[in-house]
């Protein structure tokens, strides 16, 4: 595999943390305008200053690498649902999409996205194994079978009561 500048270990541990903490304390300095109005130069030191200290803290530092991989990963899956999420829930003339079927299409592909990312991290054959060839496999079955009855009993009572009061 070809090595890039990106794979490097100074650029991932040290000018990624650096610069991350920089923008976000920067950012929300200059949002908040805690130090004053205008005052983007002092802004700029004290967020210089704070993310020289995270490079100092080798705990720190290391906190916040583990963290980002799985803070990306996170934001695609949610893009990817917000994504699909729009082409139900859009807001067009003559919406043919009642509020019911809605709901149940976002369900269905809130399953799906879950059942993609098990796919894609691999871990999907150890969810399968566990609910479908395990040895307690049918008793998880029926709990979850069960959970779902009481769930969808709950929601029928509790949207069956908000038409009966107005």
């Amino acid at each position: 595999m070809v090595s890039t500048i990106f794979s490097e270990p100074i650029f991932i541990e040290y000018i990624l943390p650096f610069l991350l903490v920089f923008t976000l304390v920067f950012a929300i300095l200059d949002k908040t305008k805690l130090l004053g109005e205008g005052k983007r130069q002092i802004n700029a030191i004290v967020s210089l200053v704070i993310g020289l200290i995270l490079i100092g803290f080798p705990y720190a530092q290391g906190v916040i690498v583990k963290l980002i991989p799985f803070l990306a990963v996170s934001l695609v899956v949610l893009f990817i649902f917000m994504l699909m999420f729009g082409f139900i829930s859009g807001k067009k003339e003559g919406d043919v999409l009642n509020k019911g079927l809605k709901i149940a299409l976002s369900i269905i592909l809130g399953l799906a996205v879950i059942v993609a990312v098990l796919w894609a991290t691999g871990s999907w054959d150890y969810v399968y194994n566990l609910f479908v060839e395990g040895e307690y496999s049918g008793k998880i079955f029926f709990n979850i079978l069960l959970l779902a009855i009481i769930g969808g009993a709950i929601a029928i009572v509790l949207a069956t009561s908000e038409k009966n009061k107005s």
